[in-house]
Order: C-alpha cells, then structure tokens, then sequence
C-alpha cells in the first residue's frame, strides 16, 4: 500500500508516537534548564559572566566528546543511551537545587555538577536525531524533520515561560527540582523500546571507531561546511540567552517570569513557520535556505541594541517591544534554516556512519552557542554594544561561510525537487 506524504503517514510509523513523546518531555525539561540556570545563577550569585560560564560548562564538554559518543550509539544502540543521559540529567538538578538550597553550592562546585551533567547531553540530542532517518520511510523525512525541530520550538514556546514563572514565584532551588521531573517521565516513555537493527561500519575499538567518526565528518564537504557556518550562527543565539535576561531585567525593570515570555514568542512564530516548509520537498533548495536565513539573522540582532537602550533612552514597553518583535523574526527565520539542515545532513551521510556522524556533525553545529555564551558574559560587563554587535557580526559571517563551503549539489544524489510516493512500513 501506498498514500502520499502527510503528518498522518508519519504518525503511522510504528513505534514513532513514543519517541517523540519522549523526545518532547526532555526537550521541555532541556528548555526549561536553560533559562533556569541563567537566572538561578544571576539571583544566587549576582553575575552575568558567572551565567555565561555555566551556560557553557552546561553544553561545551558534552560537545568534545561526541565522536565517542557517536561511536557508542552505533555500537550499543541508541534508547538505552538516550535513557542514560535523561537520568544524570535528573540526577544533577536534584544535586543542584538541594545543595544550593542547604546553601552548600559554591560557584566552582556549580560549575563542575553542569560539566558532568553536559558530557552525556549528547547521547540523547544524537541518539533521538539518528534514529529518525533509521525508522521513517525517506519521502516522509522532511516531514519528521518538521516534528523533530517543531519539538525544540514548543520546548522554546513553553519552556522558558514555565522556568521563569518557577524560578518567581518557587524560588530558583525549588524550580530545579521541579524541572527534574519531565526527564523521569520520558525515561518511562522509552521503557521496553526496540530499535530497529542498522547496518554498521565498526572496527571493534572504541576510539578507532570514534576517529573514524571524527575524519568522515571532516572529509565530508557537506558536514564540514554545516559545521562551520552552523557554529558561528549560533555564536549570535548564545549571545541572546545572555544579553535579553540582563537587558529585560536590569535595563527595562521586568520581571523573570517576562524573560520567558519573551523567548516563548520565537517558538510560536518558529512553530508556523517550520511546519510550513516542512511540507515541501527539500531536494535542490537547501543551499537557499540555509543561506538566506543566516543572513536575515543579523537585523533581529541588532533590534537589541535599541531596546537596551545603547542608543538613547527608551521607555520599558518600547524596548521590551523590540525584543519581542526581534524574537518573532527569530522564530520565523529558523524555520526553513532547520528543515534544511537536518535533511541535508541525512541525505549526505552514510547509513553505516548515523550515529558517528550525526555526534559529530551536531556537536560541531552546536559549538558556538556555548562559545558565544561565555564570551558574551565577558563583554557584556563591559559594554552591552559590544556584546550584541558581537552577535551581529557571527550572523553576518555564517551566511558567508555557507555560501562558498556548503555544496549546492552532491555529486552522487539527485537533487531535482518532486512528488515522492510513501510505502507502508511492515
């Protein structure tokens, strides 16, 4: 039997409804972490570069390790590693608010708890993405392409909100703890999954298995050019996680419960919008859509420096109204930027190579958001013109570094866009 590609024949794959159930628990719980932390740490410690720091002790680490990583989900499957790194999650949240709670939480001991809890993130951000191409039919991926980003942006639209109404009305401490709850739930999502059996290119030893991983994506010109132009997009990403809660709550006088409504409007606008391009088959436009989003990231950038009033004193409601509109343009240029990405990537790695790839290729397109994070936290103490041009600049420079390093066409794939007929999985 076949039917034509839908969201409805993508529900229909077996076993599909359950990871993505879990996939979107963590997620929440992940997107809840992320503004938690940022502002746990400026209310317990009263430092923007402390928060630039622990936003990347809290990503950075993971991201060094992930050709092992790679090399273990290819090796021992992914949903028991996917499992492994929801549980240290829990665990650390529960570590850090209790200690922080009985006031035994120095700042360096803060930081080491996030860089443990970051060297397993990995596993499930890879394992979750590798498995899609391996259970969905290939004329349905754009479509779960459109599912997987769509659970990072709902994450983005109900996360920030929750964490920060959490952290204002139950205190930073007793939020971490309430955050640790949806990382239990999609552990018991998962229980008693089986994964498909995959084809595997191994030598039997972890770290040649992990080089391997490392030197295919390398030498792969499209993961390569991925890499470099993704990261230092996302230099301009973890320089907004940094700058909208200092400038919403020390510029404008708001309220961190606001800071999370402020992020949630790029989910609404970024949800639309990547179903949207979702529908549509990928094949011979991705360089566009890559290209041109990175580029369009620098004017809602540089909305940021008027609403902090760099410019010249603003009223609070103009300049949280800037950050709003600048977050809505976010949301909405991310769109096709990520359904191009994932397909791409998919299309232009060796089956045999998923899990090692994937580690890699993700934790290299990654890499700047922490980076940008902690240098952020740097400059902003000494200039916020400087901080938010320094975003600016790395949106500039991506779209740059993907127009000449991304391959417009793969020499061994048919790029020419058209009608695909799905077949009924078994």
């Amino acid at each position: 039997m076949s039917s034509r590609p839908s969201y409805r024949a993508l529900l229909a794959v077996p076993s599909l409804p359950r990871v993505i159930v879990s996939m979107q628990l963590a997620r929440l719980a992940q997107a809840m972490v992320g503004i938690a932390l940022v502002l746990f740490t400026l209310q317990a410690y009263g430092s923007p570069a402390l928060a630039g720091v622990v936003t990347f002790a809290s990503i950075f680490p993971g991201l060094l390790v992930s050709p092992i990583a790679g090399a273990l989900l290819d090796r021992h499957g992914r949903i028991r590693l996917v499992a492994l790194d929801y549980l240290v999650a829990l665990s650390s949240l529960v570590l850090i608010g209790g200690l922080s709670a009985a006031g035994a939480l120095p700042a360096p001991l803060l930081v080491a708890i996030t860089v443990v809890s970051s060297l397993t993130g990995i596993l499930s951000a890879t394992g979750l993405r590798s498995l899609f191409p391996i259970l969905v039919p290939r004329p349905l991926w754009e479509r779960a392409n459109a599912v997987d980003s769509n659970g990072y942006v709902i994450a983005t639209i109900l996360g920030p909100p929750v964490a920060a109404a959490l952290v204002a009305f139950a205190g930073p401490q007793a939020a971490l703890l309430l955050i640790a709850i949806p990382f239990g739930l999609a552990v018991i999502a998962i229980i008693g999954f089986h994964e498909p059996r995959t084809e595997t290119s191994s030598s039997g030893r972890l770290f040649a298995d992990a080089w391997a991983g490392l030197r295919y994506t390398l030498r792969n010109p499209t993961l390569r050019g991925l890499g470099l132009s993704i990261t230092v997009a996302n230099l301009t990403s973890g320089m907004t996680t940094i700058v909208i809660p200092v400038i919403v709550i020390r510029e404008l006088g708001y309220s961190d419960a606001v800071v999370g409504l402020a992020y949630a409007v790029s989910g609404l606008s970024g949800l639309v919008s990547t179903f949207f391009f979702g529908r549509f088959d990928t094949r011979g436009r991705e360089w566009g859509m890559l290209v041109i989003p990175m580029l369009l990231f620098a004017p809602p950038a540089a909305l940021l420096w008027p609403a902090s009033g760099a410019l010249g004193p603003i009223a609070p409601a103009a300049g949280l109204a800037l950050i709003v509109v600048g977050q809505f343009l976010f949301g909405l240029i991310n769109g096709p930027l990520d359904i191009a990405l994932f397909t791409l990537r998919q299309r232009r790695t060796d089956q045999a190579m998923l899990g090692r790839a994937f580690a890699v290729s993700m934790a290299f397109n990654f890499m700047g958001f922490p980076i940008g994070s902690a240098v952020t936290g740097v400059i902003i103490g000494t200039s916020v013109v400087w901080a938010i041009g320094f975003g600016v600049v790395a949106a500039v420079v991506s779209a740059v570094l993907a127009a000449f390093l991304i391959p417009r066409r793969d020499p061994d794939e048919s790029d020419e866009p058209g009608e695909a007929v799905v077949a009924t999985p078994a």
